[in-house]
């Protein structure tokens, strides 16, 4: 089922990405379904699924999603609960916790609980997270955003596809790799430059 990446997003900057967030995010599903050999038997946690996450690319697999907003019309079994406080499951209760496109919108300070519900609570993992090193801030789509200091960032962020603000803080790939220590690090490219981090270890 295709989903429309940039659907909440605004103006001619979110048409034009839209196709190649498109293929960004097929690629990096073949890439998951080829490093985790994800199959109906194994149990995933979707963490930060919003209305569709991991089943919208992949319904026949055995994924429960997990948010902090209430998602009435999510297409599975489906908790509501903060994954930077204790998540309601038991210690190794999944086989693999997924979590796309979450971490860079959490508080800096959060974000090692974050992690480390994500490992307590399943043998492997699954993050991906936009790379601090890409120069196209990818939520509001616009050149350098993310480089400027937060007073400069709020002024020209309303230039973007986003509309409200959030103060978004991306990953360098060595702060994804100390919130999953032992997890492959993979970037995702486009044009050779880094465009996202996958942090990846096996159930």
């Amino acid at each position: 089922m295709p989903v429309n990446v940039y659907a909440t997003a605004r103006g001619p900057l979110a048409r034009i990405a839209e196709p190649i967030a498109q293929r960004s995010r097929a690629a990096r599903h073949q890439r998951f379904l080829q490093l985790s050999g994800a199959t109906p038997a194994l149990r995933i946690l979707d963490v930060g699924c919003g209305t569709l996450g991991l089943r919208g690319l992949a319904p026949e697999l055995d994924v429960t999603g997990v948010d902090v907003a209430p998602r009435p019309s999510y297409p599975g079994p489906f908790v509501r609960a903060d994954a930077t406080e204790r998540l309601p499951f038991a210690d190794d209760a999944f086989d693999l916790a997924y979590s796309s496109s979450v971490v860079e919108h959490l508080d800096p300070a959060d974000r090692a609980a974050y992690a480390a519900e994500l490992r307590r609570v399943a043998r492997g993992w699954w993050v991906q997270t936009p790379a601090y090193s890409f120069p196209v801030e990818p939520h509001a789509l616009l050149p350098l955003a993310h480089w400027l200091p937060v007073p400069l960032r709020r002024r020209y962020w309303p230039l973007g596809a986003a509309g409200g603000w959030e103060e978004i803080s991306l990953l360098r790939r060595g702060e994804l790799a100390a919130l999953f220590p032992g997890a492959r690090i993979e970037a995702e490219r486009l044009g050779g430059l880094a465009k996202s981090w996958i942090a990846f270890r096996a159930p």
